[in-house]
């Protein structure tokens, strides 16, 4: 790196800030929404489940999305994204507490898949026990976790290895290794989709579900990523290293795969609607009846044309008050998208549909707020512990140069 670039002096937060403070503050608050969540589910175990696997999707969903924003940076080689790289850099170096909070998933996976119950087991999922059967269920799953956990410490751990400086072999490995990555992430994240969410309704299948899924992450990842940017520099930190034309490329990058989200999801609801194969329509019958048809309208609505005409303008991603708006927006409606994925599935034997999906119980909201809480915690924590721009990056003096055109 250029020994002439002036590096900002506010990389990092300073102790006795409000940010060293914050960590315990989360961690409590995390703890206490899942102690009392778990006294809660003694009433109704299923629904709780439930609402706890809506809630580690959510938050997983914020840390795959961030691994991947971060594999793309360095498969690239993007010289834009390093001044912010550091803030999805955190938030995927927590991937290995996602392991530890799967494990009520794993215990009580009876309580939530269908295909575990052996009155449901008819001649389709026959044919499909031997990929749908709990050993190898939780095999997977396990694995998907370990391997994500190893991706987001190793890029995380590596990249701080580079603000050392003289390691410009570090950023060598990290984009080869990138490629590779990016494979597995794929893979993985498209396999784990079909195991926790698509195997809801066991019958049903579709093609694209993982790339539909990945579409919603990644949009956590941005939106997360230009908050968290904000917050830091109202705290004074990285004031002047992040500027209007970062916040205008991450707004650009929303605005893309809000489109691409869209595309994914009218493919997937078109060619099945059309073709009008029983097992294939039924995901989409039962989510436009039953009481969920007004979510499901309205989908496509808050999804897709708010966000698409609130980020079009050049002007609009570039007032911070407006983006953050936005920003805010495509965090509510990714988790309006994965409640309408989650809680259609769930039956309560007392009634004759399930739950009418503006009605948020206590038990969906509660593992969602303590599983957040932990997550934001410990993310807060790390964060305070290192710098929080990659000095060692030998593109940081394009980063902080960076103009749009």
């Amino acid at each position: 790196m250029d020994s002439k670039i002036n590096i900002p002096s506010d990389i990092e937060i300073k102790r006795g800030s409000l940010f060293y403070q914050m960590p315990v503050l989360f961690l409590g608050v995390g703890i206490g929404c899942l102690t009392y969540w778990s006294m809660l589910a003694q009433n109704d175990h299923v629904r709780a489940m439930f609402g706890y696997l809506f809630g580690f999707t959510v938050v997983l969903s914020l840390a795959l999305g961030s691994l991947s924003f971060v594999l793309m940076q360095f498969l690239t080689r993007a010289g834009w994204s390093v001044v912010i790289r550091r803030i999805p850099e955190t938030v995927m170096a927590i991937l290995p507490l996602f392991i530890f909070l799967f494990i009520p998933i794993a215990i009580f996976a009876h309580d939530i898949f269908p295909w575990l119950h052996p009155e449901h087991i008819d001649a389709i999922l026959e044919k499909k026990l031997g990929y749908l059967n709990e050993r190898f269920f939780l095999w997977r799953s396990f694995g998907y976790l370990v391997v994500w956990g190893i991706l987001g410490t190793l890029f995380y751990r590596v990249s701080l290895a580079q603000d050392r400086g003289g390691k410009a072999d570090l950023t060598k490995f990290l984009q080869g290794a990138s490629a590779p990555a990016v494979v597995i992430f794929g893979l993985t994240v498209t396999f784990a989709s079909v195991d926790w969410l698509m195997s809801l309704q066991p019958h049903w299948y579709s093609t694209i579900f993982g790339v539909y899924f990945w579409a919603g992450c990644i949009l956590f990842a941005f939106s997360f990523t230009t908050l968290m940017a904000m917050t830091l520099q109202k705290a004074g930190v990285l004031a002047t290293a992040i500027t209007g034309e970062h916040y205008h490329d991450l707004g650009k990058l929303m605005f893309g795969f809000t489109v691409f989200w869209a595309y994914i999801a009218f493919s997937q609801f078109m060619l099945y609607w059309y073709g009008a194969v029983p097992e294939e329509v039924e995901f989409y019958s039962h989510r436009l009846h039953n009481g969920w048809e007004t979510l499901s309208w309205a989908l496509p609505l808050i999804n897709f044309f708010v966000p698409f005409f609130g980020l079009m303008s050049r002007t609009l991603k570039r007032v911070k008050l407006i983006l953050a708006i936005n920003c805010v927006w495509v965090i509510l409606v990714h988790l309006a998208d994965l409640y309408w994925l989650i809680l259609p599935t769930y039956h309560d034997p007392n009634v004759e549909h399930g739950p009418p999906p503006l009605l948020l119980s206590l038990v969906d909201v509660l593992p969602t707020i303590g599983i957040f809480s932990l997550f934001f915690g410990v993310f807060l924590f790390v964060l305070s512990r290192h710098k929080i721009l990659a000095v060692g990056d030998p593109r940081l003096p394009e980063s902080l140069a960076f103009e749009n055109y």
